[in-house]
């Protein structure tokens, strides 16, 4: 395991780029599946406020991810030794993650308390979104805190790399060959 000291910038930024990327695409696909996004953002509550699923810029939203990566590197990378030179850091992640980024937001967001209050989005709904984004948290922090901690794993490097350069490379593919027509 590395000190905090011997964590560098780039590389915790590219490894929470990578991990935070791959975390976000599963958890999106699951809960796009299961919790029924495209009925869900059709219904005149969301729709007012959501792209549709068929949304170029929703389909693209992975390639969108190493950015939102990169700032949460530049917030983890000055608390490296808190949330990587302990034992359970990647608890005190995942909470930092849920309770700034998720429960208390500074804008009324959906899911968070002050979107509970000013929002008119039925609670219930607001909700379910935490079915996708507190596991993805969840998943973002044990993952990349592991990472972080055995720089001499290669087979995760290799793992990790791959699935990323493949959700990616998927996306744009998806956006070049686009949806095909619906036989009548």
């Amino acid at each position: 395991m590395n000190d905090a000291n011997e964590i560098r910038f780039p590389g915790l930024a590219l490894k929470t780029i990578i991990v935070h990327t791959i975390t976000y695409s599963v958890m999106g696909i699951v809960a796009m599946n299961v919790l029924n996004y495209a009925e869900a953002f059709s219904s005149p509550t969301m729709a007012s406020f959501m792209r549709q699923t068929t949304d170029p810029i929703v389909m693209a939203g992975p390639l969108f991810q190493p950015i939102r990566g990169l700032v949460f590197a530049l917030v983890f990378y000055p608390l490296r030794e808190m949330f990587f030179n302990r034992k359970h850091g990647w608890l005190l992640l995942w909470w930092t993650l849920v309770g700034l980024g998720i429960l208390s937001t500074f804008g009324p967001a959906p899911s968070s308390l002050e979107g509970m209050v000013f929002t008119t989005i039925p609670i219930t709904k607001q909700v379910t979104g935490w079915i996708e984004v507190i596991p993805q948290a969840f998943f973002l922090s044990a993952i990349l805190w592991y990472w972080v901690r055995n720089p001499e794993k290669r087979w995760l490097n290799w793992t990790l790399g791959t699935v990323f350069v493949v959700f990616v490379l998927l996306v744009i593919l998806g956006l070049v060959v686009g949806n095909p027509p619906k036989p009548h």
